[in-house]
């Protein structure tokens, strides 16, 4: 019995993750059809994280 292919890759989950992460998305879905969705990040969580990086003095790359 052969099996079909998969319609998300894990290098497709890992590059959508790392998009999110880039961009500061609040969460990646992905539906049945293989589509996958990054959601942005609440109102109020991107303003409480432009607070904290502000709050900071300096900051270590």
């Amino acid at each position: 019995m052969s099996r079909t292919p998969a319609r998300v890759t894990q290098a497709d989950v890992a590059r959508a993750i790392r998009a999110a992460q880039q961009c500061n998305a609040g969460q990646v879905r992905i539906t049945k059809d293989g589509d996958i969705l990054i959601d942005p990040a609440p109102q109020k969580q991107r303003e409480q994280d432009k607070k904290d990086i502000a709050e900071r003095r300096r900051i270590v790359l």
